[in-house]
């Protein structure tokens, strides 16, 4: 059975190799982008399965990464966003977006490692 593939898109390496190294001990295929142009571009090349999207990045935001991924795919992208930002207003907007989860940094692991699976068991 082929591995579901899961897209990070962060400018943190600390986040980066958290995330990655828990997603790959659960079993799934971890693809890395540093900025949002290149998590748009790996989106589209290598169509992942769910992205983890953080929302402060250089280059493009991950609210400008949700915009366009919404505008260029045919089916919809289950998309965690992560961020550190507290206000409710970003949270409404990453939700006005079609975010499938939004969690607050630092989040435990085991609520990330439970988000994905669940969404990823929906399709």
């Amino acid at each position: 059975m082929e591995k579901q593939k899961i897209l990070i898109v962060d400018d943190d390496q600390e986040i980066v190799d958290t995330v990655s190294y828990a997603l790959e001990n659960a079993g799934y295929e971890v693809a890395i982008a540093r900025d949002g142009n290149q998590g748009l571009a790996l989106a589209e090349r290598d169509d992942p399965d769910l992205m983890i999207l953080d929302m402060m990045m250089p280059k493009r935001s991950g609210f400008l990464v949700l915009e366009k991924l919404r505008r260029i795919r045919e089916q919809p992208l289950p998309v965690i966003m992560i961020t550190g930002n507290e206000g409710s207003r970003h949270k409404a907007y990453a939700e006005l977006l079609g975010v499938s989860d939004y969690l607050q940094k630092p989040f435990a692991m085991d609520r990330l490692l439970t988000a994905v699976a669940d969404l990823l068991a929906k399709d």
